[in-house]
């Protein structure tokens, strides 16, 4: 099965391929021909999901899953939320996001967070919503050199490292889009 994963995020791609079955295999928007920036103008984490899967689907004619995910931090009123890749500014650079973030974070006690990601999947004309939430906390300063975006800063609950210092094995079990992925390949198994 070929399924259409709306993202050129190359961290991303290869991250939810190594979670899924070899029977599925993901096709990038490159890979169809999709060079544009999907708008992503809602105002939830939900919301852009939908938008970025019902694009593909509507302009390109493929069934399709997009995620959208951000990290809420629960002292910032769940900032940065659905602006987590542009909380720094529209350059969407991780390092920036981070030093904001600490920088917001400072002096304060409370550093609960969490990150949560939404799977929309546009198959066989119908949308499914598959939604995965890691909880943890931000750390005083980044640690770890894998991962991508917030990872060096979030340390899940239960683990002393953060998401930039665990394998790839570990934190695919753990994280939000591990566990978003899990259900939207539980979801595809029961399809065949």
């Amino acid at each position: 099965m070929k399924l259409v994963f709306a993202s050129n995020n190359k961290n991303k791609i290869a991250e939810i391929q190594q979670l899924l079955p070899p029977s599925i295999q993901i096709v990038s928007l490159e890979e169809i021909g999709c060079f544009e920036e999907i708008p992503e103008t809602a105002d939830t984490i939900e919301g852009n999901a939908i938008l970025k899967a019902n694009y593909v689907t509507q302009k390109y004619g493929y069934d399709c899953f997009a995620d959208d995910t951000g990290l809420e931090v629960e002292t910032l009123n769940n900032e940065p939320g659905v602006f987590s890749a542009r909380y720094a500014g529209e350059q969407k650079d991780s390092n920036a996001n981070m030093d904001k973030l600490l920088e917001n974070l400072k002096g304060k006690p409370n550093r609960h967070a969490q990150f949560k990601t939404v799977i929309t999947l546009n198959a066989n004309g119908a949308q499914h919503l598959f939604t995965g939430i890691a909880k943890g906390t931000i750390t005083e300063e980044k640690r770890g050199e894998k991962g991508f975006g917030y990872d060096p800063i979030f340390q899940p609950l239960q683990y002393q490292e953060t998401f930039a210092q665990l394998s790839a094995a570990i934190k695919n079990e753990i994280s939000h889009r591990g566990k978003a992925t899990q259900e939207l390949i539980a979801f595809l198994k029961k399809q065949k």
